[in-house]
């Protein structure tokens, strides 16, 4: 049968101080009310029931997910004891799949994308859902027409079309995050796409790529899978997950498998609207802006004079005034206020680290 996982990790410090440690960016209300789990889980409306969606993030955070989305069972939540990067999170998943369902097919979608119109996509998905089941070698994953030389994202070098499947492509090479002038040749080649960080597999592909090039995660997240029916099932995530490398599931399997004879690694180009919303300027270009370039969300009023490129995210019931101001970010909650220039908004990690414990 045909599954999906929904990543749902991360701290998302680039969205403080409305992203903490209680309510990380996923849960947060960032889109009309609306957190980015809910918009991704509605995404798959149609296309994979709840049933059969499975959701990996923190254990710390699934009280939490669960009120946000109380269609999905508790037994579908897979609850990371700490957080160990990409190759973890699909390795669990995989392991925990193929012991449930053998023969099963994986899409891993993310929780942190805004992907229009949704419909599109869907159609997308279903090509490589059938890509995926032709083949026991295939690793899917979709690209992203690029629509201006971003130096932010991987990209995707496509290479021969497969026959009979739409859009589908055998992947000639990853190519990490280039300079802007290596973007620019990118973008006019018309052979690259973003690496949007999602994939289609059957489970037992990605076990056995992850056993081919990650062993010791390979035969960390098989031990998974076998106790999970068991009532040795939480220990054993608990004493075996926290050991497992940390490392990205594109530098971990996509890359090399790409090189690798024993697999086939293909992408299915995604002609959609794309947005990483992982940071506050990310999160600004989903608003549409004034005649001056200033943009407001969450809900607050804003009154802006003389000003240019400045977004304000504020909660309903709040005017916020500005004076003069260029290319700034000013987030107000509850109790914390920031303001930071636009370019320097990545730097927000550094921020957080030097805040109180009770203001993460």
């Amino acid at each position: 049968m045909r599954h999906a996982m929904i990543m749902a990790g991360g701290s998302g410090t680039r969205l403080w101080p409305l992203s903490r440690r209680e309510t990380p960016k996923q849960l947060a209300e960032l889109i009309d009310g609306k957190s980015l789990l809910e918009i991704a889980a509605s995404r798959l409306d149609g296309l994979i029931p709840a049933e059969r969606t499975w959701i990996c993030a923190a254990e710390y955070h699934r009280d939490a997910m669960r009120r946000q989305l109380p269609r999905f069972r508790n037994d579908r939540f897979l609850g990371e004891p700490q957080a160990r990067d990409t190759a973890a999170a699909v390795g669990f998943a995989a392991a925990v799949l193929e012991s449930v369902d053998p023969g099963c097919t994986v899409c891993v979608l993310t929780a942190d994308h805004l992907i229009e119109p949704e419909d599109a996509f869907r159609k997308r998905v279903e090509t490589a859902l059938d890509l995926a089941e032709g083949s026991e070698r295939r690793l899917v994953t979709f690209s992203i027409k690029p629509t201006r030389p971003a130096i932010g994202f991987g990209y995707i070098e496509k290479g021969e079309p497969i026959p009979g499947f739409e859009g589908a492509y055998r992947v000639a090479r990853y190519v990490e995050k280039p300079d802007i002038e290596r973007a620019k040749e990118y973008l006019a080649s018309g052979r690259h796409g973003w690496n949007s960080g999602m994939f289609v597999w059957k489970a037992s592909t990605a076990l056995e790529a992850l056993e081919a090039f990650e062993p010791e995660i390979g035969a960390g997240v098989r031990k998974i899978g076998a106790a999970w029916g068991e009532p040795s099932r939480t220990s054993t995530i608990e004493s075996v997950y926290p050991t497992l490398k940390k490392i990205s599931v594109d530098y971990a399997v996509m890359e090399p498998a790409a090189a690798d004879d024993r697999f086939e690694v293909c992408t299915v180009e995604a002609d959609v609207s794309w947005k990483d919303v992982g940071s506050w300027p990310s999160l600004a270009e989903t608003v549409a802006p004034d005649a001056s370039g200033n943009r407001v969300a969450g809900g607050a009023e804003a009154t802006l004079v003389d000003c240019e490129g400045v977004f304000i995210f504020g909660k309903k019931g709040r005017h916020i005034a500005t004076l003069g101001c260029r290319d700034l970010v000013i987030v107000e909650t509850r109790n914390a206020t920031l303001v930071v220039p636009r370019d320097q908004a990545d730097r927000l990690k550094e921020l957080v680290e030097q805040l109180p414990q009770d203001l993460r």
